[in-house]
């Protein structure tokens, strides 16, 4: 096993004081460099725990521990519609990031050298000649990846996704799955990707989280680099959800 850069020990998550956990003592590890998708049924708790990863909610009981180094940002959340600016072009939204006196000190104050992180980063995810469009002017497969680009800019150490290609065409979605993993080996990211469709977690995903109801542990399956040796591992999943997916 690699190094860590994440984990969740003995996690229990609430909506409120009196509600019933969504989660309920999760205990997970991810790894350095993996893609893990995280499937289940409705209100399982998917985007529930992709927040909490974010911290954008406390857990009620256990712990979630980050293994950034000091002064990096530990995770970086990209919302299922992509929440770019109208009125700014394709860079400034990418270049929003930095406005945050968080990730300036994290990355640098000079904005020659900002910018020149910008400019990288698009070539590298293939939508240098996309710069100066307005969002306006984006399929929506271009606009996801300017906000994964936007977030990936502040290099956190983990990438959270939450369900970011599902609004597009079958076309469009299978493009952006490759890209993800050609992606992943070119920056070494670590990701974590929400998603309802479990041919896209099959393809895109080193390992699968299946989020059972509460009570009941989440299961996790490795994911095999040879599509055509999924299949059974397919049918599992379909059968653990009861087609509620």
């Amino acid at each position: 096993m690699g190094n860590l850069t994440a984990s969740l020990v003995n996690v229990s998550i609430s909506r409120s004081a009196a509600a019933k956990p969504v989660i309920e003592d999760l205990n997970l590890e991810i790894t350095d460099g993996e893609i893990l998708a995280v499937v289940g049924g409705s209100g399982r708790g998917k985007t529930t725990l992709l927040h909490a990863l974010a911290g954008l909610l406390d857990v009620s009981e256990g712990e979630i521990r980050h293994f950034a180094a000091p002064g990096k940002k530990a995770s970086g959340l990209v919302f299922q519609d992509a929440l770019l600016l109208p009125w700014l072009s394709v860079r400034q939204n990418v270049r929003l990031g930095f406005r945050f006196k968080a990730n300036r000190k994290a990355l640098g104050n000079n904005a020659s050298e900002l910018d020149a992180k910008v400019t990288n980063l698009l070539k590298i995810l293939g939508i240098s000649e996309l710069a100066g469009r307005k969002v306006n002017q984006l399929s929506g497969g271009q606009a996801q990846r300017v906000a994964i680009a936007r977030t990936i800019v502040t290099e956190p150490k983990l990438l959270l996704l939450d369900e970011p290609f599902s609004a597009l065409d079958a076309a469009t979605r299978g493009g952006l799955q490759t890209w993800l993993k050609d992606l992943r080996a070119k920056l070494d990211l670590t990701i974590v990707i929400v998603t309802h469709d479990i041919d896209e977690a099959l393809t895109v995903a080193d390992r699968v989280l299946l989020l059972n109801e509460p009570g009941v542990a989440a299961t996790s399956y490795a994911v095999s680099e040879a599509q055509n040796n999924n299949e059974g591992l397919k049918a599992e999943i379909i059968s653990q959800l009861g087609y509620s997916i």
